[in-house]
């Protein structure tokens, strides 16, 4: 089994997306020097973009709030 990776993704993270046509995947690229690498299949690139919106939604409700802890999503 492979170790976790985390990273801190910021506004001025440099992030760069690379459609991988022959793979049928994208590879998302976080940093430069030495970045780190996502790859996403075709096929989860709408799951991915649609749990992004959902905790994007809890985080912007949170702030209309005053900032309370959002809800866990799953």
């Amino acid at each position: 089994m492979r170790d976790t990776v985390q990273i801190h993704v910021t506004a001025d993270l440099p992030i760069r997306v690379t459609a991988l046509t022959y793979a049928n995947r994208a590879e998302v690229r976080f940093g430069k020097a030495f970045p780190v690498v996502l790859l996403v299949d075709s096929d989860a690139i709408a799951v991915l973009r649609r749990e992004l919106d959902e905790v994007s939604a809890a985080l912007d409700a949170a702030a209309a709030r005053g900032g309370e802890p959002p809800e866990e999503t799953d």
